[in-house]
């Protein structure tokens, strides 16, 4: 099976802001005020949330078709260096993934364990 293409190009350069900033401001997912919210390609998705009322800091990331996953942190500057931490980690996840999604006959068994040992990295 086909691997997805990912131009290797240096992912500070092309994560951007989830549409343009919008985003920022409004309540998360995980019941947080968006604070961070970047997207590579309309692929890849992290958006740190956070509420400092309740020492709450959650990151969500996401790969389109594959992955959804929160991870919880007790305070901004651990929170700040996993969102980093895992932009490149979450490239080469995509890089790995068979084209076509999950749909496909064989390609959720085969994406199972790369995206187990995903969450299992950053559990």
């Amino acid at each position: 099976m086909s691997r997805i293409e990912v131009e290797s190009v240096d992912d500070d350069a092309v994560w951007q802001p989830y549409e343009g900033g919008s985003s920022l401001g409004w309540m998360g997912t995980q019941g947080g005020t968006i604070a961070r919210d970047e997207a590579l390609r309309d692929q890849l998705r992290l958006t740190y949330e956070r509420d400092d009322s309740r020492s709450f800091h959650a990151i969500s990331c996401s790969v389109t078709g594959w992955l959804l996953y929160h991870r919880f942190f007790d305070n901004a500057d651990a929170a700040h260096a996993a969102f980093e931490e895992m932009k490149p980690a979450l490239l080469d996840l995509l890089a790995q993934l068979p084209e076509g999604g999950a749909s496909p006959p064989g390609n959720a068994r085969l994406a199972g364990p790369l995206l187990a040992a995903f969450t299992v990295r950053y559990g």
